[in-house]
C-alpha cells in the first residue's frame, strides 16, 4: 500500500548506488528491497515481529533464497538503532523511518527516541525521512480506524488509534534534534480484492490489537466489515483513497 510513498522519497533524494541507507522499523523489508534495487547499500533495524524480520532476511540477504534479489551489502539487525553501528565503515548517508506515525497513541514519542539514537550513525547534514498519515479528511481509512478507538474504550491506553495532527512529523524531528528541510504528500490508496481481504489486511497492521483485547476478534471483524461497506465497489473490491505525508530533516 505504501509503495508510492517509498518511490516518491527515493526519487526526490536520488537514492542509488552511492547511498548507504539505514532503515528504522524496517519490518518485512519492502522499502529496503526497493532501495537495494536502485543500487543502495541497505541496513534495516527493527525490534518488531520475528516473522516480519525473517521475511526481510529472505528478501535481502545472500542466503535468503531469492537469487539475484539478494545483495551482499544488505544487513538486517534485530535490535535498537545503535546495534546497527559498524566500526570502520562509513557513516550512513540516509536514514529512513517510513512506518507512518500519527495514528497510534504514543507512536511519535517512540519514533523520536529511535531517531535520536540513529542520528549519530549518520553523516553530518544527512537526510532523515519521517512518514505519517495525512489529514484525516484526506484519508478514507480514517473512518475505519475509528473502530479501533471505539472498541478499545475504556482502555484508552498506548496502542489505540488517534487522528493524525498537522505538525506530528515536525515535532518529532525537533525533539530528536533534527532540522526540517522539506516535505511532500503522496497518494497511497488502500485496495483489496474483497471485504475479507480488507479485514485481514487492516488487522495485520496492529492498529486493532487493543480493540481485540477489549472485546474479541469476532466483534472487531463484524465492526470492521460494517465500516468498510461504503468503500466496497460493485465488483466486490474495496478501495480507500488516502494521502500520506513525509518530512525530510537533516542531522546536526
Amino acid at each position: 500500500m505504501l509503495v508510492p510513498l517509498y518511490e516518491a522519497v527515493y526519487e526526490r533524494l536520488d537514492v542509488g548506488s552511492g547511498t548507504r541507507l539505514l532503515g528504522l522499523g524496517c519490518g518485512s523489508g519492502l522499502a529496503l528491497l526497493m532501495a537495494a534495487a536502485r543500487g543502495a547499500a541497505v541496513t534495516g533495524v527493527d525490534t518488531g515481529a520475528p516473522e516480519k524480520l525473517a521475511l526481510a532476511r529472505e528478501r535481502l540477504l545472500p542466503d535468503g533464497g531469492r537469487g539475484t534479489r539478494a545483495r551482499a551489502d544488505a544487513r538486517i539487525v534485530e535490535g535498537a538503532p545503535g546495534d546497527a553501528r559498524q566500526p570502520g565503515q562509513p557513516a550512513f548517508g540516509l536514514v529512513t523511518a517510513l512506518e507512518p506515525i500519527g495514528c497510534l497513541a504514543g507512536d511519535s514519542e517512540d519514533l523520536g527516541g529511535l531517531l535520536a539514537e540513529a542520528a549519530p550513525l549518520a553523516e553530518r547534514g544527512a537526510p532523515v525521512v519521517l512518514a505519517g498519515w495525512g489529514p484525516p479528511e484526506r484519508c478514507a481509512t480514517t473512518s475505519v480506524l475509528r473502530v479501533a478507538t471505539r472498541l478499545a474504550d475504556p482502555l484508552r491506553s498506548a496502542g489505540s488509534w488517534r487522528p493524525a495532527l498537522r505538525d506530528d512529523l515536525e515535532e518529532v524531528a525537533h525533539r530528536a534534534g533534527l532540522r526540517p528541510d522539506g516535505s511532500g504528500r503522496v497518494a497511497c490508496p488502500f485496495g483489496y480484492a474483497d471485504t475479507d481481504s480488507a479485514v485481514r489486511g487492516l488487522l495485520s497492521t496492529g492498529l486493532f490489537d487493543q480493540a481485540v483485547a477489549a472485546t474479541d476478534r469476532s466483534q472487531v471483524d463484524k465492526e470492521l466489515t460494517e465500516a468498510l461497506h461504503p468503500y466496497r465497489r460493485g465488483d466486490g473490491t474495496v478501495w480507500m483513497p488516502n494521502v500520506f505525508r513525509y518530512l525530510i530533516a537533516r542531522t546536526p
